[in-house]
């Protein structure tokens, strides 16, 4: 073999090698479910994409959600059972390696599949800020938007929508990023809700293991109170 193909085949091998163990290593820092929400998710509709919780209403919008970094899509089965209950069918999409980063648009089937309903999109963390993209570039159907402990980027400004907007943080949540969070205001609607959850953290909006930085929360029930806080938004804000 000639000189210049070992070189290229080194240099395969070591990528292949670099890749395979990147995403060993993320795989090992995803934040599983709390055995609580593993009890949730067994009555979700599963699919490759996403778990759904669905509703008997076929009139209230469809909720679609992006979750955190690193955090599996069924951490958030707590909330959205009950959010489901309400009326309101929840689409948890699945991120490949639980990054959507990798996958921004995937909400777009799921609107595909249900073309005349209208939807509210949310995300965790970063899942929020590529949910605030997603709903800039699908304003059609569009009929609100929530951050939870989160905030839209530059790319999905918000700021010149007529859909209501909620974002809702935690008093001790020392994951996320305060002052970007202040400066995302700017591409926020001047009418935005603004709620802070007191005592809780940043792992609290959904149900998994503590995260490494975070705040320790003084509370017990914050998927109760996301639970509640975003029904009686949707009840009062979201238009049919």
């Amino acid at each position: 073999m000639k000189k210049w193909k070992r070189l290229l085949l080194a240099i395969m091998i070591a990528v292949v090698l670099v890749i395979s163990g990147g995403i060993i290593y993320l795989k090992t820092q995803t934040h599983a479910p709390t055995d609580n929400a593993q009890q949730v998710i067994k009555k979700a509709e599963s699919t490759s994409d996403w778990l759904y919780f669905p509703s008997n209403d076929k009139n209230k919008p469809m909720i679609i959600f992006y979750p955190g970094a690193l955090v599996d899509s069924g951490s958030y089965s707590l909330w959205a059972e009950k959010i489901s209950e309400a009326g309101y069918p929840v689409y948890i999409v699945k991120m490949p390696l639980d990054l959507a980063l990798l996958a921004p648009n995937r909400g777009s089937q799921i609107l595909a599949d249900h073309p005349d309903r209208s939807y509210v999109i949310g995300g965790h963390s970063l899942g929020g800020v590529m949910a605030s993209r997603f709903a800039e570039d699908h304003p059609k159907k569009l009929a609100g938007v929530f951050f939870l402990a989160s905030y839209p980027d530059e790319k999905g400004s918000l700021k010149d929508t007529k859909v209501p907007v909620l974002s809702m943080t935690a008093g001790n949540d020392q994951v996320l990023n305060h002052e970007a969070y202040q400066k995302a205001k700017q591409y926020l609607p001047t009418d935005t809700e603004y709620q802070e959850i007191r005592g809780g953290n940043h792992a609290g909006f959904g149900s998994y293991n503590a995260q490494k930085g975070d705040g320790k929360s003084t509370i017990n029930n914050q998927n109760e109170q996301v639970a509640e806080r975003l029904v009686k938004w949707l009840k009062r804000e979201i238009k049919r």
